[in-house]
């Protein structure tokens, strides 16, 4: 069928109308005539598959990376002012959508579009070896020579192990490969998952440990993970080398193990730690799912007191290392438990709560826990904004008021956005 592409949405896909029924059909933009089939019909909706574009948008470029398309990665082959100018759109469509009012005017900040991962996680196929992402749609493997939203370093790696990783025997039992690497690009963390038992995994990991060392002469550490189901990171089955690397940012230097998350845009990590603390100082501040403290090592040079909390194990340790020699205090715990707890005593308000939870959002329990609490302030980032829009209508019920909103673009040539957004009560 012919259709006519209206907006973008959340996801990555065009919305158009067939009858009344919204039609989303991925790698379209706003304005392009295309032909599509449809290839689900849900009922109240449809996707469906593109299949040529009639008339496009004067946004369309060739994408530079030979995989657009197939691979599940990207989504917009857009020249960079149109691709923000659409996560804007979507952005503020949300916050509408929510009923939200006296939205402040949301300002962009942006990095390079290309080069700034310092993270990718790649499949490993055996036959004939190689590592990749997964087609589009697809559980199935897509061999990948480069990556070019991926760091340099991390590009040359991705070369050197599809050329060496055959005779390096990482086939025989791994499944992933994750490769990290530090801001200077001179040092490499790689994480391997398997699916094998670990008493037949763990000695096959050490002779390809120092196989991997030898041709990723960058490689500080390597850490071997048990894949598990439905979970990014699993049990740590065992490393070679030290189990961490220095990440320096923001005028500070982080610890980031095996295991921890760490932001993946190179080029705004400060910006984006400037933008949650910058000018902020007062007696007490929280920093809930603080990671590795990101935000819990600037807001303790300006705090009199900072309560950092984080449930991940590895990211605690890194957190407790990271605040080593403060008087600051790290929680080990689930934020939702710590705010019910700390909603029940009697303490003085935080002049300053910093949330930046996952993608499913704060949720009724942690926005209802907030309200209890009342700090005069909270920044809140957030990488959805369905989810990020139903908090703030919550928040805002409660007294806060929106003052500031950023999008940074964390995540050029993909649909995924980051914002922040700084409230205070009324």
């Amino acid at each position: 069928m012919k259709l006519h592409i209206e907006k973008p949405i959340f996801g990555g896909s065009g919305l158009a109308r067939s009858e009344g029924k919204a039609v989303f059909v991925p790698l379209t933009l706003p304005g392009e005539e295309v032909e599509a089939a449809i290839i689900q019909d849900k009922g109240g909706f449809a996707r469906a598959e593109l299949q040529s574009v009639l008339e496009p948008s004067p946004a369309r470029v060739q994408p530079p990376c030979p995989y657009f398309g197939r691979c599940g990665g990207c989504h917009y082959h857009a020249a960079y002012p149109a691709q923000l100018e659409m996560k804007l759109a979507i952005l503020r469509e949300s916050l509408e959508r929510a009923h939200l009012r006296e939205i402040p005017e949301i300002r962009a900040i942006t990095g390079e579009p290309f080069g700034y991962r310092n993270r990718v996680r790649l499949h490993v196929r055996n036959t004939p070896f190689s590592l990749g992402y997964k087609f589009r749609n697809s559980h199935e493997n897509l061999a990948v020579d480069f990556c070019p939203i991926a760091a340099p370093i991390l590009q040359r790696a991705i070369q050197t192990l599809n050329l060496q990783g055959a005779d390096a025997q990482i086939a025989a039992f791994v499944t992933e490969v994750e490769l990290f690497c530090d801001s200077t690009e001179s040092r490499l963390l790689v994480s391997l998952w398997t699916d094998r038992p670990a008493s037949s995994a763990v000695p096959l990991f050490e002779k390809v440990s120092q196989s991997l060392r030898q041709i990723l002469p960058e490689v500080q550490n390597i850490g071997l993970f048990a894949a598990e189901r439905g979970r990014n990171s699993g049990r740590l089955l065992a490393r070679m080398g030290s189990d961490s690397l220095l990440y320096a940012a923001a005028n500070s230097s982080y610890k980031v193990s095996l295991g921890s998350f760490f932001q993946v845009n190179r080029f705004l990590v400060d910006a984006l730690v400037d933008l949650v603390t910058g000018g902020e100082a007062g007696a007490i501040a929280w920093d809930l799912y603080a990671g590795v403290g990101l935000f819990s090592v600037p807001l303790a040079q300006s705090f009199s007191s900072v309560t950092a909390v984080e449930s991940s194990p590895s990211a605690v340790r890194d957190l407790r290392e990271n605040l080593r020699g403060t008087q600051h205090r790290v929680v080990a715990a689930d934020t939702a438990a710590f705010l019910r707890q700390a909603a029940k005593q009697r303490h003085s308000a935080p002049d300053l709560v910093v949330v930046d939870p996952p993608r499913a959002g704060l949720g009724g329990d942690v926005t209802a826990a907030l309200e209890k609490v009342r700090p005069r302030k909270i920044t809140y980032v957030s990488c959805d904004p369905a989810t990020l829009s139903r908090d703030l209508a919550a928040l805002v019920q409660s007294g806060y008021r929106l003052n500031q909103m950023h999008l940074l673009d964390l995540f050029p040539q993909t649909f995924h956005l980051e914002s922040v957004t700084h409230l205070s009560l009324d």
